[in-house]
């Protein structure tokens, strides 16, 4: 299953009126941590070329078996900045499991799809695909 916290998310959009959808989604574009000083310049993250903007990704899998998540997307990228921040919110403290857990069309369950551009929902697609990726090379 997917973590509880990314669950309740998704929950909060998929039943909002359409209209608050993406006033919701623009709160979390803050929600995106600030980068440890050595991943300032990207040093050891991937880029993600499906964004239409420079976005970069790193996750960790610790030493306690959960995942930590590294975004960083210019603050001029509000939408692609929010999937960061819901994301980073809700996988926070998820293990690896939980993490491989969540569904792969994450955006159309919560209703973004008839929010915001289907470029914008692939690049998003492309961040949570990334970051499964890494999670799953890293637990073999």
């Amino acid at each position: 299953m997917p973590p509880k916290k990314l669950d309740e998310i998704i929950e909060e959009f998929a039943s909002a009126p359409r209209d608050l959808v993406l006033e919701m989604l623009l709160e979390y574009s803050d929600a995106v941590p600030p980068l440890p000083a050595e991943l300032v310049g990207h040093a050891g993250m991937e880029q993600v070329p499906e964004c239409q903007t420079s976005f970069f990704l790193r996750a960790e899998v610790t030493p306690e078996r959960t995942v930590q998540t590294w975004f960083d997307c210019p603050p001029e990228a509000p939408t692609t900045r929010a999937f960061a921040g819901i994301l980073a919110e809700g996988l926070a403290g998820a293990s690896p499991e939980e993490v491989l857990d969540v569904p792969d069309d994450l955006y159309q369950r919560m209703g973004l799809a008839q929010a915001i551009s289907p470029l914008r929902v692939r690049g998003g697609t492309a961040i949570l695909a990334r970051l499964k990726r890494q999670v799953r090379e890293q637990i073999g």
